[in-house]
């Protein structure tokens, strides 16, 4: 699908190929579990968040340099440009780094090398988004927040993300807190495998403006009714729910029946290396699975631009809404 569109739900480290993967542990001197690509994308087959995390994680070993974040960057901006994508806001894990001893800087650097020079080489205006991970503690957190001061420049929010269940949004009240007094945008990942209580703390304690996931949100009417009224987008990941077991076929995805109960819903990949397709992919996907129709999937992509962080170009939007309402379906 090369309808223009925004990306807002996806992690940089979930774009690593199994081929990119090997030639960085070549390079570094890592040795994976795995003989071939082949056999390191059979494993690719999940059955939870939990047992997703644990290959994802393990696999982040060969990033070890500015230049190999620099190159995964540029590896994901060459496919979502190839996909339509004309802004991508992209999420990043620093305590998944520096707990193996890589320093925040070298991520953010190399991070940073490739998104600014994205929109003369890729057409693709982005933003990064710090991630916190909610299975450490917040003391964690905070000291991540405040490893990367020197860096705000190129951050532009911070998120919330790893393993839902037992891990609820409140515990993060005080870092995101922080995060705001400094002036970075606040998501968080909720209402994914956690129950719809976390996408009320998330909103209610944190302070976020956009929900990443939200799928649960379903199982409480009076939370939909106020996701509509105050206009909270929702990053929603199909193929990311069919793979991790949120959903059991594409086809059973409620994303229509979020559509028509006038919910902001966005279409992402998440963690495209792992889940079977970048964002063009699951736009595909959905359109075939789900029978949406081409003004749907418009409104999929005018949603996407309203939902971005671009109040400070607001003349940016407008082009890129522009273009969607000019996209010429075949």
């Amino acid at each position: 699908m090369h309808l223009p569109k925004a990306e807002l739900h996806l992690h940089i480290e979930g774009t690593l190929e199994p081929e990119l993967a090997f030639a960085l542990a070549r390079r570094n001197g890592v040795k994976l579990p795995y003989a071939t690509t082949e056999e390191l994308r059979t494993a690719y087959l999940f059955d939870d968040l939990q047992t997703f995390l644990d290959l994802y994680y393990a696999l982040m070993a060969v990033l070890r340099t500015e230049d190999d974040f620099t190159e995964l960057a540029d590896a994901y901006l060459t496919r979502a440009a190839a996909q339509g994508v004309r802004h991508a806001e992209i999420f990043f894990d620093p305590q998944a780094h520096t707990a193996r001893g890589v320093p925040i800087g070298t991520v953010i650097e190399g991070l940073g090398r490739a998104l600014e020079r994205s929109e003369e080489t890729h057409g693709i205006s982005t933003q990064l988004i710090l991630c916190f991970l909610r299975d450490r503690s917040a003391e964690s957190a905070m000291e991540t927040l405040e490893a990367a001061k020197p860096y705000l420049h190129r951050i532009s929010a911070v998120g919330l993300d790893s393993a839902e269940v037992g891990n609820p949004p409140a515990r993060f009240r005080e870092v995101y807190e922080a995060a705001a007094a400094l002036g970075l945008r606040r998501v968080a990942h909720a209402g994914e495998e956690g129950p719809p209580e976390y996408i009320r703390e998330a909103l209610d304690v944190l302070g976020v403006e956009r929900i990443d996931h939200g799928l649960r949100c379903m199982e409480d009417p009076g939370l939909v009714r106020r996701l509509v009224a105050d206009r909270i987008p929702l990053t929603l990941c199909p193929l990311s729910n069919v793979r991790l077991r949120a959903i059991d076929i594409l086809e059973d995805h409620p994303l229509r029946e979020m559509m028509a109960a006038g919910l902001l819903c966005t279409v992402n990949s998440d963690d495209p290396a792992y889940f079977g397709g970048y964002v063009g992919d699951t736009f595909h996907a959905v359109h075939e699975a789900l029978a949406l129709d081409d003004e749907q999937l418009r409104t999929l992509a005018r949603n996407s631009f309203e939902a971005a962080f671009l109040d400070h170009d607001e003349e940016r939007r407008a082009r890129y809404l522009s273009e969607v309402e000019a996209y010429a379906f075949d």
